[in-house]
């Protein structure tokens, strides 16, 4: 604006200039036309010329000069949301003026405007961010695999699940195409035909096997459960591909071990009730003429009545520990009386088999954190396995000492017995597992060890394991933290 002052007042300076030399030009003309030098005051003339000139055309610069100046202070302000003076001036600078102050006020109500839009889009943004953000939240905790894909099939949003699936950092995957972080080309397929479907009314739900994943020996993934849905924006075109991935191959694997646990617990209790059967019916019928025969009927039906016991106790006690609702009552047990309390027990069965029972105490502290009961149990349940699976005049030696590196005491129970074969070993401490070859040499549920497991690893948090060679005998062997009630809690 004050450029155009400063042009606006030079213009007027050059037009007195201009106008006084030709002015003066004019009444040369005239004398030399008209020859009259006398009569004329030429110089006077000119000099009122000059000085009229300036006398008009000094106020209108003035007046110009003001006018501008009231302008520009009210175009400075335009920026103001307080609206400025709106400026006066001459009639011949009017139309221009109205011109400006139109112009002006064009330019306050779009601002105006715009700030609106701004303030709205900033809003609209932070809400965006916020409702991202709980989305974000909501498909982090979820176990479930989420990807979403753009018409481009690149990846928009993915969780830690869908990360730890496929192996990529969802907050890197951001905009990336989809075969670049899915390896599997059925899955990406899947995907696909979704797209080009695009059913914005229904989902489609289908089993698929994931396969080329990393973690994999043979390059299949697990059974998955993928539903798929399309999302429309507002011009009802596809927008995204949303695709849900559930790994269903623990379930499966759970639903398998209860049918085999069910399974094996039905074959376990029907062989001693059907063997009480036998036995009341043939009582019943009368067969039993004698009282000896009748003793013995009755001996096989306690002795299986006591197996059928021991057979829901077990399953029933480990039930319980792998619920969580079993109650363990924890105090100092001197693991010494333990072992001399459960030898004690199992030397009449022992004897009947001509076996020699031995036993070796380190001099020693031998008290432990834990449940007398339960450790009880684990001791006869391993001497009793061992009295069962050694042959005639054989010998059974426990050994217990203190581990002072690890705080724990270490207990084990040796035989000379048939041993155990290698491919066998893992899965000794499994439920109902049995050796194939040793049914006949002992009767048994195969729960006990799988009892004796729960009791020292998820009790008392210890450790329980395994040396045997086929034909040399077997060592168990179970270690207990003493005196630690942090490592000991279950």
């Amino acid at each position: 604006m004050q450029k155009m002052l400063k042009m606006m007042t030079g213009c007027l300076a050059l037009a007195v200039l201009a106008v006084s030399p030709a002015w003066g030009v004019c009444l040369l003309w005239v004398r030399e036309t008209t020859g009259r030098t006398a009569d004329i005051p030429w110089l006077g003339l000119w000099c009122i010329s000059v000085v009229g000139l300036f006398a008009v055309l000094l106020p209108i610069g003035i007046a110009a000069r003001g006018t501008l100046a009231r302008l520009h202070d009210y175009i400075e302000s335009a920026g103001d949301r307080a609206s400025g003076t709106i400026p006066g001036g001459p009639f011949w600078l009017r139309p221009v003026l109205r011109t400006f102050v139109r112009a002006i006020e064009q330019f306050r109500r779009r601002e105006r405007d715009l700030r609106n839009q701004h303030r709205d889009l900033e809003i609209q943004h932070h809400v965006a961010s916020a409702e991202r953000r709980q989305i974000e939240a909501v498909l982090g905790v979820m176990s479930e695999a989420v990807i979403v894909t753009n018409a481009f099939d690149e990846v928009v949003l993915a969780n830690q699940a869908a990360g730890r699936l496929f192996g990529f950092e969802p907050d890197a995957a951001h905009r990336i195409p989809i075969e670049q972080l899915v390896r599997d080309e059925s899955l990406r397929s899947i995907v696909q035909e979704t797209k080009s479907e695009g059913n914005f009314v229904e989902c489609r739900h289908l089993e698929h096997r994931i396969e080329g994943l990393s973690d994999a020996d043979d390059g299949a993934g697990p059974d998955c459960d993928i539903s798929l849905a399309c999302v429309s924006d507002h011009r009802e075109q596809l927008a995204a591909v949303v695709t849900i991935i559930r790994d269903r191959t623990r379930e499966r694997e759970i639903s398998q071990m209860k049918s085999e646990f069910v399974s094996k617990a039905s074959h376990e209790l029907r062989t001693p009730l059907a063997s009480v059967r036998a036995y009341v019916e043939m009582l019943v019928d009368g067969e039993a003429e004698d009282e000896a025969s009748r003793n013995e009927f009755y001996r096989i039906i306690q002795s299986e009545t006591e197996r059928l016991t021991r057979l829901v106790d077990n399953m029933l006690n480990i039930s319980r520990i792998e619920s969580g609702i079993v109650h363990a009552d924890r105090d100092h047990v001197d693991m010494c009386e333990v072992v001399k309390q459960a030898m004690a027990t199992i030397e009449p069965h022992a004897r009947e088999k001509d076996i020699t029972l031995h036993r070796t105490i380190a001099p020693v502290d031998l008290h432990v954190l834990g449940d007398r009961d339960m450790l009880s149990q684990v001791v006869v349940n391993l001497l009793s396995n061992a009295v069962k699976y050694t042959p005639q005049g054989g010998r059974i030696t426990l050994k217990i000492d203190s581990d002072n590196l690890a705080r724990s005491i270490h207990v084990s129970v040796a035989d000379t017995g048939l041993g155990i074969p290698p491919q066998d070993q893992d899965r000794i401490f499994e439920k109902f597992f049995r050796i194939e070859n040793y049914k006949r040499v002992a009767e048994g549920t195969g729960l006990g060890l799988n009892l004796c497991r729960h009791i020292v690893e998820t009790v008392h948090r210890g450790r329980i394991g395994l040396d045997s060679s086929l034909g040399m005998g077997s060592r168990f062997w179970f270690s207990i933290p003493m005196g630690c009630e942090e490592s000991l809690a279950a």
